[in-house]
């Protein structure tokens, strides 16, 4: 069915209740490659059986660690073929550091819907409590829908951030595995562009391609390692655009420079002459 901005903007989606473990946490951060440094103190933090640290981009799986089915797109005023969705935007704002183990509910609303011509842009925002009622993150994020383009809507902003015209403060390189996807689908999200080779040809990809959280969860994990000490609990936002695809196997060159409290990020792919996979992306932090 055609997008209706009408009905879809404002729309508020039925709340959802969750929960949490430590092996919640400590699949989420093997599914970014934690582990690597098997013997390294910070590193095992974000392993530990009871306590581990917490990355701010789990927030980004908790509410679907138990989900075993592909997801839908269907939400009121918008019904989406699986197959012609892409992430377009994701930003985590913590307002206290995430717990190893927790409960608690979240409720999304639709705040823009976007007619690019030739493509929808849907953005929505969520506002997660815990169960003692304080506020624990704010999840916002956009999908981009090709082909469900043409209704009639606003077209939105097309801006784009510049980065510093200097030479960045630190530089690194985070390898992936072949099954790293394979891996990172165990965390909750189970749509087969990233696991059917069939799937990924028929939505114009030659294989599949890794998570966009995914890379979005190892380039966060990155810039703590890099330039907070592999202290997470020192992180209080990540926000990123999915600016391309990385296949599983490749190689990401991640450049970071020093603004204040704020880290900005470039991503490359770079078997592929350094092809952005993330872009506009800002890592937040406390001294």
């Amino acid at each position: 069915m055609p997008i209706d901005p009408k009905v879809a903007l404002g729309a508020e989606l039925p709340s959802e209740e969750f929960a949490w473990t430590p092996s919640d946490v400590q699949l989420y951060h093997l599914g970014l490659g934690a582990g690597t440094r098997w013997t390294d103190a910070g590193e095992l933090r974000y392993l530990d059986d009871r306590q581990p640290q917490v990355l701010p981009t789990f927030a980004t799986v908790a509410p679907t660690m138990r989900v075993t089915e592909p997801p839908r797109v269907s939400f009121p005023g918008v019904e989406i073929d699986l197959a012609k969705v892409v992430h377009g935007s994701q930003e985590i704002v913590l307002h206290r550091p995430i717990p190893a183990s927790g409960k608690a509910s979240s409720t999304t609303r639709i705040t823009e819907v976007w007619d690019k011509g030739s493509a929808a842009v849907i953005a929505n925002e969520s506002t997660v409590i815990g169960s003692d009622g304080e506020l624990l993150w704010t999840a916002r994020s956009s999908i981009f829908a090709k082909g469900e383009g043409g209704f009639g809507g606003e077209r939105g902003p097309s801006t784009k951030a510049e980065l510093p015209d200097r030479t960045p403060d630190y530089t690194a390189t985070t390898p992936t595995l072949p099954q790293q996807a394979l891996l990172y689908r165990m965390c909750g999200d189970r749509n087969p562009l990233h696991s059917d080779p069939e799937f990924a040809r028929g939505a114009g990809f030659p294989n599949p391609i890794l998570h966009g959280l995914c890379t979005y969860g190892l380039v966060c994990k990155t810039a703590v390692d890099t330039v907070l000490g592999s202290d997470a609990t020192r992180a209080t936002g990540f926000r990123a655009r999915f600016a391309g695809v990385l296949y599983p196997g490749e190689t990401i060159r991640t450049r970071m420079w020093l603004q204040g409290d704020e880290l900005v990020i470039a991503a490359t792919a770079i078997e592929r002459d350094e092809a952005p996979v993330l872009g506009d992306v800002r890592l937040t932090f406390t001294a």
